[in-house]
């Protein structure tokens, strides 16, 4: 099941387990259960700590990661491969005594829940973004008795994924009810169950000299340039990490031949962490007010003052705008074909897009799907003409230009997508059971109003040095006119406002 270079990594973290743990393993004789007892009995004979039990589970096939005599409530169902795989190592060293890195804060938190909650995660192997909730929910259950998650990998348990309608990836079930869906911290997961941060939380926090609002690459750049100029900063994010979560593959910054979104993410708040920087994480931004300090109030009601802002809230993905689009969310209408495209296999799916990001997306879906059609609304794709090669390449793709997207239908899920031909003016239907929305992007900038000026697509303007119109406030990345969204672009220009707002605080 593992080549040589996986297992001679799996080794090193089997050498780092501080006590048995016992896999209790329910098969049938199906393919998954073959390979999921091979990868088990795998797993046994690289360590003499971890041992194996037929027992009867609540789902076939599947197994359970125990302590010896005590059930921890963390159990695979399918074959936690791909990039599921770290969630399993993980899970053996945690179950084994290993203790998880997480915040003090959170660990009593989640010690402190008295009810009974029974997790249920729906997945794909090669969702990017699944792990992070995987891993918060099997934390959770390693460190609460009274409560237990199992993985659920939908390729494996196709028919309960379909008797739930569940057409987006991660998709998670709490005591039978849906819980949401989507990318999911642990400290997400808590606020949902009612243990988030309150404004009483903020009270009494001294004035920055920067506060940075947003935790993407500008964000994570402007905070660790400003730390290290030893003013006092703090950095005020909805979701650390911003849109390259949701990024699978990157392989054009600089230095790194290629790594993940997640991944980036991580190292971009260990990096912050590095230094005396107060991270408020799971925030969001409702008002802006220049007094004489910068106020910027939250949405919980907490107000917090500085006297310089760096705004660099990104951007996020850009909505067709038609009837259907909304109502089919997550029922058919997906934006990550690196999640949710699994879900689709066998089946007939539409890009709406003609650029880079949608002709990848019809690329990627290619090899899952039974056919992939291509909506652009221009007479030409914006592709890099690369893509463009790949994308005609497939048989079982086809490209229709001068398509205005109408609406998506469907009854309880997609159904269909009707669009004009831009030429004739005739309106078409094409019958699938998927759309994923490729058209760009649009910057969080709504809750500023007029307080800063922005153009007519709503980026933040801004000079040079990253300064808006209002003096003390500055803004860097995608929310701003910046050209070129990328990530490396980003981070410069994070760096550039924040040596502006300590060139301001020095100045003033």
């Amino acid at each position: 099941m593992l080549d040589a270079n996986i297992k001679a990594q799996l080794a090193q973290y089997l050498e780092m387990m501080e006590g048995d743990v016992l896999l209790k393993v329910n098969a049938g004789e199906d393919k998954t259960s073959r390979e999921m007892l091979a990868l088990v009995d795998e797993l046994a004979t690289m360590s003499s700590a971890i041992k194996v039990k037929h027992a009867e589970l609540a789902k076939t096939p599947s197994f359970s990661v125990n302590r010896p005599g005590e059930d921890t409530g963390v159990t695979f169902a399918g074959i936690p491969l791909g990039h599921e795989f770290t969630s399993l190592v993980l899970a053996l060293l945690q179950v084994s005594g290993r203790a998880p890195k997480v915040d003090q804060k959170v660990i009593d938190q989640v010690k402190a829940i008295n009810e009974t909650y029974h997790f249920e995660s729906y997945i794909s192997l090669s969702c990017q973004n699944c792990p992070e909730v995987v891993q918060a929910l099997n934390v959770m259950s390693v460190l609460n008795p009274n409560i237990t998650h199992t993985m659920i990998d939908g390729a494996a348990f196709k028919e309960e994924v379909e008797s739930k309608g569940i057409m987006a990836v991660p998709t998670v079930f709490l005591n039978g009810e849906s819980f949401g869906s989507g990318r999911m911290t642990l400290e997400e997961i808590l606020a949902k169950l009612g243990g988030g941060p309150d404004a009483s939380e903020f009270e009494n926090k001294e004035p920055y000299d920067v506060l940075v609002v947003g935790g993407g690459p500008a964000g994570a750049s402007a905070a660790v340039y400003a730390a290290r100029k030893g003013i006092r900063t703090g950095i005020v994010a909805e979701r650390f990490g911003g849109q390259i979560l949701d990024t699978a593959s990157i392989e054009n910054f600089i230095s790194v031949k290629h790594t993940e979104g997640p991944r980036l993410a991580a190292n971009l708040e260990e990096h912050v962490k590095e230094y005396n920087v107060d991270v408020m994480n799971l925030q969001r931004a409702k008002r802006l007010e220049k007094k004489d300090l910068i106020e910027i109030e939250l949405e919980n009601g907490a107000v917090l003052k500085s006297k310089t802002v760096i705004l660099s809230t990104g951007a996020r993905w850009r909505n067709i705008g038609v009837p259907g689009e909304q109502e089919f969310r997550n029922k058919g209408v997906a934006y990550c074909p690196h999640c949710d495209g699994p879900l689709f296999e066998g089946k007939h799916v539409a890009v709406v897009g003609g650029g880079n990001s949608g002709v990848e997306a019809a690329i990627d879906l290619a090899g899952i799907v039974k056919h992939v059609t291509v909506l652009e609304y221009a007479d030409q794709l914006k592709a890099d003409s690369v893509l463009q090669d790949r994308l005609h390449s497939l048989p079982n793709v086809t490209v229709i230009k001068n398509a205005q997207t109408k609406e998506i239908t469907g009854t309880d899920s997609v159904n269909g997508i009707s669009y004009i031909d831009r030429e004739s003016g005739e309106e078409q239907h094409v019958e699938l059971q998927g759309v994923f929305v490729q058209i760009g992007l649009v910057p969080n900038t709504d809750w500023l109003g007029e307080t800063v000026e922005r153009n007519r697509v709503g980026e933040i303007v801004i000079d040079n040095r990253g300064a808006t119109n209002v003096p003390g406030v500055f803004a860097a990345g995608d929310c701003t006119t910046a050209p070129y969204k990328q990530i490396i672009i980003s981070m410069g220009s994070g760096a550039t406002a924040s040596l502006g707002a300590f060139d301001y605080l020095v100045r003033n």
